[in-house]
């Protein structure tokens, strides 16, 4: 017997830069048809009675990426968070942000801030959303804290200690790896890798997604 649908649900939104690039377009015109797809399926989670989104935004590893693509999503992402803020918040989506805020420009935490506290009585579905994001990041972060215990315990010096753990991982564009994602959460979620770039990743892919969690057996280790 297959699980039923999935609550919790992580994404890892991969492709921008190659549809972008597939089209002649700059980097930064396929981050912004990947926020607007974000923001799609984040209303098709809702009217699939998804719980939780996580989607994967910007990692401590994309310092790296040339200074003209991590200025532009930096202000792509202020632009988004003031323009779409209230608009999630009528919908009664709840925003938080996991992550490093350490070495991010002040005026932006300052918005991420505002989202969440604007946001943080809704109940419908709550946003993850992994920003300046590493996986072993967190892990290193929770043990500066950590003075022993349980697992549990450990978890609560986790960014979101209140976030599930996710009961399916979505990775588009191909790729099928994890990518210091959620290494903490998904020690025993399903994973579907995708093979459309993110910005294709439409509701039938998602539902496609979804329905291959469905037809899974979970056994968390037992038979």
């Amino acid at each position: 017997m297959g699980a039923s649908t999935p609550r919790y649900v992580a994404i890892i939104t991969d492709g921008n830069g190659r549809w972008a690039q597939a089209r002649g377009l700059p980097v930064i015109e396929g981050h912004r048809a990947g926020a607007d797809v974000v923001k799609a399926r984040l209303r098709d989670a809702v009217d699939l009675g998804i719980a939780e989104l996580t989607v994967f935004s910007f990692s401590t590893e994309n310092w790296s990426r040339s200074p003209e693509e991590v200025s532009g999503l930096m202000t792509m992402f202020g632009e988004r968070i003031l323009g779409e803020t209230p608009e999630l918040d009528e919908e009664g989506v709840r925003m938080r942000f996991i992550g490093r805020r350490e070495g991010v420009d002040a005026g932006l935490v300052e918005r991420m801030e505002w989202a969440e506290e604007k946001t943080s009585a809704n109940t419908r579905l709550s946003l993850f959303i992994a920003f300046n994001y590493g996986g072993r990041a967190e892990i290193v972060d929770a043990a500066r804290n950590f003075e022993g215990g349980s697992e549990e315990e450990f978890r609560r010096h986790l960014y979101a200690p209140d976030m599930h753990d996710p009961d399916l991982l979505i990775r588009t564009s191909g790729e099928q790896r994890i990518s210091n994602y959620l290494l903490w959460q998904c020690a025993y979620s399903e994973l579907v890798f995708a093979e459309e770039l993110w910005p294709d990743f439409d509701r039938a892919a998602f539902e496609h997604a979804l329905g291959a969690y469905t037809e899974r057996q979970r056994r968390f280790g037992g038979r």
